[in-house]
């Protein structure tokens, strides 16, 4: 790695120490540069078009052939740098994975990050070797690292449209899931040696993914319990013990030999359906660290590249993302859906959803740092085949949504629930912040029907809090405060669901407050 200035390559400059003046001029650029691309979060909301294009723009025209004139070409430390914040990024997804939405999905997404990524892999590398001439194991390479997909750029580009739960859910879970395959398949390809059996492979891969499961769910599962268990001082501190977890998740399986990635987004799928206390402070924290995350990594890898190397590699880019966009993906989702019987304007959908993002750049990094040949051209093909097919596929995804009416009504919006435990009095304090959608909207508070043991103590509306009678009827925007003991703190918060989803009646259709469990109408 090495960074230089004109000033520098014309023989003025010479090393000095790091002294308080570097430091903060080195502070002053880094705020500069995070208040610039929270200012784009703005451009790319209205544009349509993922964050992370804006991003690479910044770190490029900070680069060598842009006005900052900023030489970095340290692969490995662009790699660790990376890994670090692809974690922060899968553990913000985990946390914002609803149970209730993934699990009908669950064994369609399961199949597309396997045998999916598999067809995927596939069919790029075999474009690549015979159409671009690419030796077979750079072919295999390259076709591994553009099969994984970014469930963040996806739904950059689909929030304002309410998509099926089915839909949504096989999207953000084989984004989760397919990270680890993949990772695995580019570091074997990339090691020197021969390339193993596949079967051998695939052995690897299945005892790493078993291995990361397994870890990810037990530290979830433990970090869960110990902090709906354990009061803590502040609750500032939560949201750090949350983060704390998800990472050590991530160490306990790489340690172990397994997938840390699988590992860390399980445990935070785990940690993001507990109810934990202080919930939306922690969820809040997380989304931030998540934005530091992207904006750090997409400005560091803007960075690596070099653009003007990049004119030779254009072409075999946009050949190999045409074979991939039009032919691999649509191939897998149609062998992985069609057991499961999805119709085909969610096939459709899904096959030109599969955006990629950051992990695939990321990825481009491995056979560089492990000196595989022609590794920087095969980083620039897949720089370029992220960048531009993105911007065709990101802002044509919402006219596509609407053509294959898939837009679906939204549902009733859940209800926004805080917890903070009470410990030396026994009992849990719940904020409960009533959306527009609820169907908690008209009704009274003695018709919630908690369970002995909780009540509503403040109403707070349009700015002013009041202490309810049994009478007082609810409406959008209020926010509760109930006091609950501990027993029965779970059930009133069940109710409190069960109401915001089904209204006064919730008790007699069916909805009972648990995830997934709608009204059935008996």
């Amino acid at each position: 790695m090495y960074v230089s200035s004109r000033a520098q390559r014309g023989g003025q400059g010479r090393e000095r120490p790091l002294t308080v003046q570097h430091l903060n001029q080195l502070l002053l650029v880094c705020s500069l540069v995070l208040l610039v691309a929270v200012a784009a979060v703005r451009i790319s909301s209205r544009s349509g078009l993922p964050s992370l294009l804006v991003y690479l723009g910044i770190g490029i025209a900070m680069g060598q052939d842009g006005v900052g004139d900023i030489h970095f070409d340290n692969a490995e430390l662009t790699q660790v740098i990376g890994y670090a914040a692809l974690v922060v990024i899968l553990a913000e997804g985990g946390l914002g994975t609803k149970w209730k939405e993934i699990r009908p999905a669950l064994p369609a997404a399961t199949a597309l990050a396997l045998a999916g990524v598999a067809v995927s892999v596939g069919v790029t590398a075999t474009a690549a070797h015979y159409l671009i001439d690419l030796e077979w194991r750079q072919a295999l390479i390259i076709g591994a690292v553009v099969s994984s997909t970014d469930a963040a750029a996806v739904f950059s580009v689909l929030r304002k449209i309410p998509l099926p739960a089915r839909v949504t859910g096989m999207l953000e879970a084989e984004s989760g899931f397919n990270d680890a395959p993949v990772v695995i398949l580019v570091v074997a390809f990339s090691t020197a040696g021969p390339v193993e059996h596949w079967y051998v492979l695939v052995g690897e891969i299945a005892l790493e993914l078993a291995i990361g499961a397994a870890l990810g769910l037990a530290v979830g599962w433990l970090g869960s319990w110990g902090l709906r268990h354990v009061a803590l001082p502040a609750s500032g501190l939560y949201p750090i013990a949350v983060m704390a977890i998800a990472v050590t998740a991530y160490a306990a399986g790489a340690l172990a030999h397994g997938s840390g990635f699988l590992a860390v987004y399980l445990a935070s799928m785990v940690m993001g359906n507990a109810k934990l206390p202080h919930w939306p402070a922690t969820r809040g924290f997380a989304d931030g660290l998540g934005w530091i995350a992207q904006i750090g990594m997409f400005v560091l890898l803007g960075l690596l590249v070099t653009p003007h190397e990049l004119g030779d590699d254009v072409w075999p880019a946009l050949l190999i993302g045409l074979v991939l966009t039009m032919v691999a993906r649509p191939l897998s989702i149609v062998l992985c859906l069609t057991p499961f019987r999805v119709p085909w304007q969610e096939q459709a959908l899904m096959s030109w959803a599969g955006l990629r993002g950051a992990v695939p750049i990321i990825l481009a990094t491995i056979p560089m740092v492990q000196g595989v040949d022609a590794s920087r051209r095969i980083f620039n093909i897949v720089f370029v085949l992220v960048v531009v097919y993105t911007l065709v596929q990101g802002p044509t995804l919402p006219w596509l949504a609407r053509k294959l009416r898939l837009g679906g009504d939204p549902e009733a919006a859940d209800l926004g629930i805080e917890s903070a435990p009470l410990e030396r009095l026994r009992g849990h304090l719940l904020s409960v912040a009533i959306p527009e959608a609820s169907k908690m909207h008209g009704v009274e508070v003695n018709e919630l029907r908690l369970p002995a043991g909780a009540a509503v103590t403040l109403v707070v509306r349009d700015g002013k809090s009041f202490v309810p009678l049994p009478a007082t009827v609810l409406r959008r925007g209020d926010e509760l405060l109930v006091v609950a003991t501990d027993p029965v703190r779970d059930a009133a918060e069940r109710r409190l669901r069960a109401v915001g989803h089904g209204g006064k009646l919730a008790g007699w259709l069916g909805d009972t407050g648990e995830p997934g469990a709608q009204g059935t109408g008996h």
